[in-house]
């Protein structure tokens, strides 16, 4: 497990996949995710019970308050790359409405890239964020995520077009 000021990183367990469910159905958690077909909770069951084994090269980890353990989240990393140094971090989402805006994103994303860093090696950690998503934008530059490019109208969600913006984040950038 991987300790923050307000988070707590660890593995999902199978018992999890009922709040994942439940966030992916939620239309507002769930606005600017890649949208893929609904699933019934008795499949999102028997996936969470055969979930691979966390790697290096892909993980998915839970976020989980400190005050109390509850799972508010999750944060996947992978894409690794340990030849150039970099990963992926492919998603995060404070599915928990209680807990969003309550610095806990910010908190995670410290902890998995100072992971990626200190315990996996890696020089750099980019991403993919629709720009219009300003809470996410405005979490990751507090971590130190910097612009590098954007992919003009390449999201549609609500029948809109949203660019995407690539951030990244090198080693020595991270706050």
């Amino acid at each position: 497990m991987l300790t923050g000021d307000r988070v707590r990183l660890r593995a999902l367990e199978p018992a999890d996949s009922e709040a994942l469910w439940r966030w992916y159905h939620d239309p507002e958690v769930g606005r600017w995710m890649d949208a893929s077909p609904p699933i019934s909770l008795a499949q999102n069951m028997e996936k969470g019970a055969n979930r691979p084994r966390n790697t290096f090269e892909q993980m998915v980890l839970g976020i989980e308050t400190l005050d109390g353990g509850r799972l508010i989240g999750y944060v996947a990393l992978g894409d690794t790359d340990f030849i150039q140094g970099e990963a992926t971090l492919q998603s995060i989402a404070i599915g928990d409405r209680d807990h969003q805006g309550g610095g806990y994103a910010t908190d995670a994303l410290r902890l998995i890239c100072r992971y990626a860093f200190e315990e996996m090696g890696l020089h750099r950690v980019m991403l993919w964020v629709v720009a219009d998503n300003t809470a996410a934008v405005r979490a990751y530059t507090r971590v130190g995520f910097v612009e590098e490019g954007r992919r003009r109208e390449s999201f549609r969600t609500r029948g809109k077009r949203h660019d995407f913006l690539m951030m990244g984040l090198l080693e020595s950038e991270l706050k």
